[in-house]
């Protein structure tokens, strides 16, 4: 069953949300060539700490940072390391906090330096399909018609969605009911009701999808190790359509 959400529950998520997004934008001036991913995380944890919040990721399921920051092939859960960004790399912030009881999360891919042509439209689909999803999200609606939108958009563009991985329902605990696929038939799934908080986060990759397990155990990456990019916001169904809470 996917729990709802009241007001004054939406209203400390949007909070928590606006501080997310804060500490995120601080976060992406700090993309360089030469700094580690592990310097990154750092500055990330200080910055959460400071905002009154904290790390949602950190020790959850042993996952030992703060900030999840996949590079490259590298799709989702990317362990901080001493691994320093290089030019033409892309590298995804994906940072969740727990703020007066309640998880948000987000997430945004950049590129490093100077990156190929192809790779800066991989971004920018995968950025435009959030886009498109959020419009998508309003009562009435249903979870096959957002997963269908990104699929159909991001395959029209000659690229493909990650189909193992998905989004979530997020409140008082990180992950719950329900699972939000970046594929799907339209008019299937449940529909939408106002007080739904969920995060919807497209995964695309310039290969064939598949995945598999990275060697530390806690990411995921492109088992042809092509690039992948992922863009990620906390929403809420209100009454008249959709509302970004990490923004």
């Amino acid at each position: 069953m996917i729990p709802l959400k009241t007001k004054e529950e939406i209203e400390i998520m949007k909070e928590g949300g606006k501080i997310l997004a804060e500490i995120t934008e601080k976060l992406k001036k700090r993309v360089e060539v030469g700094v580690s991913t592990r310097e990154l995380d750092r500055v990330a944890e200080d910055l959460v700490f400071k905002s009154q919040a904290q790390p949602a990721f950190k020790g959850y399921e042993g996952f030992p940072a703060t900030l999840c920051i996949p590079v490259n092939q590298v799709i989702v859960h990317g362990v901080p390391s001493n691994y320093q960004l290089k030019e033409g790399d892309i590298v995804t912030l994906d940072l969740g906090i727990k703020y007066q009881g309640f998880f948000t999360d987000i997430a945004v891919t950049l590129p490093v330096g100077k990156v190929d042509p192809e790779v800066s439209r991989l971004l920018r689909i995968t950025k435009k399909a959030l886009k498109l999803a959020i419009k998508k999200a309003r009562p009435g609606n249903t979870f096959g018609d957002i997963g269908n939108t990104i699929q159909r958009y991001v395959e029209s563009q000659g690229f493909n969605v990650i189909r193992d991985l998905c989004g979530h329902g997020i409140g008082k605990k990180l992950h719950q009911e329900p699972q939000v696929l970046n594929y799907g038939k339209r008019r299937t799934g449940e529909k939408l009701r106002e007080g739904m908080i969920f995060c919807l986060e497209p995964m695309v990759t310039i290969g064939n999808g598949e995945i598999e397990k990275t060697s530390d155990g806690f990411g995921w990456k492109t088992q042809d190790n092509k690039l992948s990019a992922h863009f990620e916001h906390t929403v809420a169904i209100t009454k008249n359509g959709c509302q970004i809470l990490t923004e």
